[in-house]
C-alpha cells in the first residue's frame, strides 16, 4: 500500500511539474497573413503617418539644401553616410570576447578603409583637385607631387597595414582574425565600388546623381502612401507590412515621374554642367545633346 501511495503521489508531483512548466510557456499566438498587421488595418496608422510625414519632410529639406550647397557638400555627405555604413557592417560579425584579447585590432578595420578612400577618390578627384590649385604654384606643385606618388603611398600603406596584422596574430584566434580580414575586404568591395561610381556620376553633373535619389525616395513615399490606403494584399514575408498594391502604385509613380523630373531637372544648367574642379560656384556651359529637346514634324501629303 505504501509503495502504491508514493507511486500516486510523485505521479501527481510529476503532473504537477509539468502543468507549471505548461503555464510558464509562451503561447503563441495565431498566425497572421504574413506575420503581421496591414497598414490598412492598423488603428495607430495616422499617428505613425504624422511622425514618418514629418521626419521625411526634415529629411528631403536637409538633402534639398546639400544638392543647393553643390557639388563637393553632395560628395561630402557620401562619405559621411559611407563611413556610418562601414561602421555598422565591421561591427556585424563584431565579438566582444574575441575583441578584449586583441587590443587594437579594431583600428586595423579603419586603416584599410582610409587606404581604400585615399585610393579610390585619390583617383577620382585627383583632376579636379589639379585644376582647383592651379594658380597658387607651391600648392600646384605639392598636389601633382602627391597625385604623382599616390598609387605608392597606398601600396605601401596596404602593405603596412597587412603587416600589422600579421604582427596581431595569436594563438587560438586565427580563425577569428582571418575572418575579420576577409570581412573587412568584402567591406571595403561593396562600399567603395559603389561609393565611387556614385561620386564620379556627382563630378559629370548633379542631375545624374539627383535624378535616380528623386525617384528613390518617390518610389518609398508611394509605396507607402499607397499601401496605406489601399493595401490589402500582402507582398513579402520579409516586410509584413508591404503589400501589392503599395508595390504597384509606387512603380507607376516612379515611371511617370522619371519622365517629368529628367525634363524638368534637365533645363537648368547648374544641375546638367559637369565640375572640373572642387569650386562652389554656379556653373554654366553648352548644354550637351541629351539636354537638348528635340522637334520631329511628320510631312502631311
Amino acid at each position: 500500500m505504501e509503495k502504491e501511495n508514493n507511486i500516486a503521489l510523485s505521479s501527481a508531483g510529476t503532473s504537477r511539474v509539468r502543468q507549471r512548466k505548461r503555464s510558464n510557456e509562451v503561447i503563441p499566438e495565431p498566425s497572421k497573413p504574413n506575420g503581421g498587421i496591414l497598414l490598412v488595418d492598423d488603428r495607430n496608422k495616422y499617428k505613425s503617418m504624422w511622425i514618418r510625414t514629418y521626419s521625411t519632410v526634415w529629411m528631403i529639406g536637409g538633402f534639398a539644401l546639400v544638392v543647393y550647397m553643390g557639388h563637393l557638400y553632395i560628395t561630402a555627405m557620401v562619405v559621411v553616410i559611407q563611413i556610418f555604413m562601414a561602421k555598422e557592417l565591421f561591427n556585424l560579425l563584431r565579438k566582444a570576447h574575441e575583441d578584449e584579447h586583441l587590443p587594437g585590432f579594431r583600428l586595423l578595420n579603419w586603416h584599410f578603409f582610409f587606404t581604400a578612400m585615399l585610393f579610390v577618390y585619390g583617383r577620382l578627384l585627383s583632376q579636379p583637385l589639379v585644376n582647383s590649385v592651379t594658380p597658387d604654384k607651391f600648392l600646384y606643385q605639392f598636389v601633382s607631387s602627391l597625385i604623382k606618388y599616390q598609387m605608392a603611398i597606398c601600396y605601401f600603406l596596404y602593405i603596412a597595414g597587412f603587416m600589422w596584422f600579421i604582427l596581431t596574430l595569436k594563438k587560438n584566434m586565427y580563425k577569428y582574425q582571418f575572418r575579420q580580414y576577409a570581412w573587412t575586404h568584402m567591406i571595403l568591395i561593396v562600399v567603395f565600388t559603389q561609393s565611387s561610381f556614385t561620386v564620379a556620376n556627382i563630378f559629370e553633373g548633379i542631375f545624374w546623381f539627383l535624378l535616380p535619389a528623386s525617384l528613390i525616395v518617390i518610389n518609398d513615399i508611394f509605396a507607402y502612401v499607397v499601401g496605406f490606403f489601399f493595401g490589402r494584399t500582402p507582398l513579402i514575408k520579409l516586410s509584413p507590412k508591404k503589400t501589392w498594391e503599395g508595390f504597384i502604385g509606387a512603380s507607376v509613380t516612379t515611371m511617370i515621374s522619371a519622365f517629368v523630373l529628367a525634363n524638368i531637372l534637365g533645363r537648368f544648367q547648374w544641375l546638367t554642367c559637369p565640375r572640373k574642379d572642387l569650386s562652389t560656384g554656379w556653373l554654366q556651359c553648352d548644354p550637351g545633346p541629351l539636354f537638348k529637346p528635340e522637334y520631329y514634324f511628320t510631312r502631311m501629303d
